[in-house]
């Protein structure tokens, strides 16, 4: 394999699982034959135990490399955008978990993988991404973005979660709820989906708003425009709230705060090493029966 030269990557892995590590370390071999300088997540480099990689760590880990390799499950994946996202490198996921909704290959197709990106073989996509900011009396106290969803939800098991949702500057419905999923089309395969929301295919440019366990008439999702403004409010009466992104960044709302989601200015970027229908990856992720439901004869 013969790359161009000044080429660059930057590998994020689950450490922690041995499986993830071996596969992390036959990419850098591959990559670094390749002619690739490999970046490391610094407090991954000692586990990882490969001669030639450069530890790396900070907001600019990913800045000027070609392309990121998210090796692991979608808590990898999501965990790589945060370091893609703003530099715009390109994320390539490889599921080495169980679901792996958001990878684009499997860990049989490791070694054709990196063969496709030494050889330059492969597109890149944007994924809408969400921009959001909590603020209490008018003055900031959070401020994140999200691949998947941004959910506020309740703060406590034993209190029900009372918000007013208000859409594009006008009130849409209070709710007694558990909480409220703000989702993106490719994160309408994960927490939205649980809480009853549509899947939306990725190429379509839309947000949804997912109530979770509403005590109301009117608790269907939504989906909008992709222009559109989410307004939340914590009710001051309230016991307060959690605001959640992606699963990983966690922030605490207290009662009378107002958390606007809006579509992101930056997207994520995602390799896409073949045309593949997403028909297809529905069907193989959530094992739906298209043989039917009574199976093969």
């Amino acid at each position: 394999m013969n790359g161009r030269p000044g080429r660059e990557a930057l590998l994020v892995t689950h450490t922690g699982r041995k499986d993830s590590t071996e596969h992390a370390r036959t990419v850098a071999g591959d990559l670094l034959a390749a002619g690739f300088g490999v970046r490391v997540i610094a407090d991954e480099v000692e586990d990882l135990d490969m001669p030639g990689v450069t530890p790396v760590t900070g907001p600019d880990a990913a800045r000027g490399v070609e392309i990121v390799f998210a090796l692991g499950g979608d808590g990898t994946l999501l965990r790589a955008a945060e370091l893609a996202r703003p530099c715009g490198a390109p994320l390539l996921g490889i599921n080495l978990g169980r679901v792996g909704f958001l990878a684009e290959a499997e860990f049989d197709d490791l070694d054709q993988a990196v063969r496709d990106v030494v050889a330059g073989e492969y597109t890149v996509d944007s994924r809408l991404t969400l921009d959001v900011v909590a603020e209490l009396g008018g003055a900031e106290i959070a401020r994140s973005f999200a691949l998947n969803e941004v959910t506020v939800e309740k703060n406590s098991r034993e209190h029900m979660l009372e918000v007013l949702v208000d859409v594009d500057g006008r009130p849409l419905s209070r709710y007694g709820c558990d909480g409220v999923v703000c989702a993106t089309p490719t994160g309408s395969t994960a927490y939205a989906f649980s809480a009853g929301g549509p899947v939306v295919w990725p190429e379509v440019e839309a947000l949804l708003l997912v109530p979770i366990s509403a005590h109301a008439l009117f608790s269907r999702p939504l989906v909008t425009a992709p222009t559109s403004t989410f307004l939340i409010t914590v009710e001051p009466y309230a016991s307060g709230a959690l605001m959640c992104c992606d699963g990983r960044r966690t922030f605490d709302l207290p009662p009378g705060a107002r958390v606007t989601v809006r579509r992101g200015e930056l997207p994520v970027r995602v390799v896409r090493l073949r045309q593949r229908p997403f028909t297809d990856r529905l069907v193989a992720k959530f094992g739906l029966p298209v043989v039917g439901w009574r199976g093969q004869a």
